[in-house]
């Protein structure tokens, strides 16, 4: 098997952007704020800007990711990704292939795929893939038309595949320890963060809850 480029450690507190909680704030200086609050990972996600618009805010946001040494994850667009110099790129089932996507990053760039299924979850880390999204784990007014996954098959994907799986979709305070025991290394976040009126406090909740979950499970597996 080759070297993989994302550790678990990357999954612990992953936020995902949402510009449509930015009210009077720049997206830059919310994405600042989850940084200074311990996030592990930033995804940009940008479904409604175009290409150049989308680069430029990208290039803004990997610096400050660097400046934090955290990787900067680009959704679904290949090109921005490469050309900003992203640490890797996440694409969906609907999206391009992982393999293609592979192709066009190289080897060394991350590659996440978002997954339903253990036969999704197989086939994406044949294909290249160096961590897994999978959800949605709870119900969620981000993505419509996703319904909630059982659990039983979230920890089905968790023990099918070595690389590193965050779960994704309605997590917040109130139920991220119920995925204590699931297998996985992290949770990706959007609105819980995002929609926060003190971003950095939330986050740092939020990490320390996420080392709580994580820590109950290695607890258990040792039991």
């Amino acid at each position: 098997m080759r070297d993989r480029n994302c550790v678990k450690e990357m999954m612990l507190l992953y936020a995902v952007t949402d510009r449509a909680w930015t009210g009077k704030e720049s997206l830059y200086t919310q994405v600042e704020k989850a940084l200074k609050g311990g996030v592990t990972c930033v995804q940009l996600r940008e479904k409604a800007l175009d290409e150049e618009t989308f680069l430029q805010e990208a290039i803004r946001i990997r610096k400050l990711c660097q400046c934090y040494h955290v990787p900067l994850i680009i959704n679904d667009n290949v090109k921005v990704a490469v050309a900003c110099h992203a640490d890797g790129i996440h694409v969906g089932q609907d999206d391009m292939e992982a393999k293609e996507v592979r192709r066009w990053i190289g080897k060394s760039m991350i590659l996440g795929v978002s997954v339903h299924s253990v036969d999704e979850a197989e086939q994406a880390a044949a294909c290249g893939a160096d961590y897994l999204g999978v959800g949605a784990v709870f119900s969620t007014t981000t993505k419509h038309k996703v319904s909630r996954m059982p659990m039983e098959t979230l920890q089905s994907i968790c023990r099918a595949v070595e690389v590193p799986v965050v779960a994704i979709g309605g997590i917040n305070q109130g139920n991220i320890m119920e995925l204590a025991g699931s297998g996985v290394d992290g949770v990706a976040l959007v609105s819980a963060i995002f929609s926060a009126e003190n971003i950095e406090e939330q986050c740092q909740s939020l990490r320390r809850m996420a080392e709580e979950m994580v820590e109950a499970e290695i607890q258990e597996e040792k039991n």
